[in-house]
């Protein structure tokens, strides 16, 4: 079933699924579950957020930077810490979101165009377009997606 990001509402939706999340980078999967949530909003596709506990020891470390959301709050972003490597500010999270979005609170989301490989039931994301976004591709949502070049004013 697919859906159409122009059917997802704003403000932004935060829904659990049960679909197996799997990230990895350098041949090392730093992040395995079946406990994501997905914040789903017009024109953007899923951003998923993995639980803290998701993720392998030591490989997230508090980064420089913050950032607001006008729905989320204030994001902290984090360094991910492979081998030797330094993946700068590639993942965020919202230690103390507003108000409905409370289920943010110990997930983490990250740059799927930032790491090696992100999957989501075996299939390999494709990242949202532009830098600054976070979203995740799949064959299950549709478009157009904001991102890309002259879309910044959807």
């Amino acid at each position: 079933m697919t859906e159409s990001v122009w059917d997802y509402p704003r403000p932004p939706r935060v829904e659990p699924t049960g679909e197996h999340v799997v990230v990895s980078h350098a041949g090392v999967v730093v992040a395995d579950t079946t406990a994501a949530l997905r914040v789903l909003e017009t024109s953007h596709p899923p951003t998923y957020y993995l639980p803290r506990d998701a993720f392998a020891a030591d490989v997230l470390r508090p980064a420089r930077g913050a950032s607001w959301c006008e729905w989320k709050g204030r994001a902290a972003y984090l360094d991910l810490v492979v081998g030797d490597e330094v993946l700068a500010a590639v993942a965020w999270t919202y230690p103390t979101p507003s108000q409905g979005f409370e289920r943010l609170v110990d997930h983490v989301a990250l740059y799927p165009g930032r790491v090696d490989r992100c999957t989501v039931d075996g299939e390999v994301v494709e990242p949202q377009p532009g830098g600054f976004y976070g979203g995740w591709i799949t064959s299950r949502v549709t478009g157009p997606f904001k991102g890309g070049p002259g879309t910044t004013g959807w």
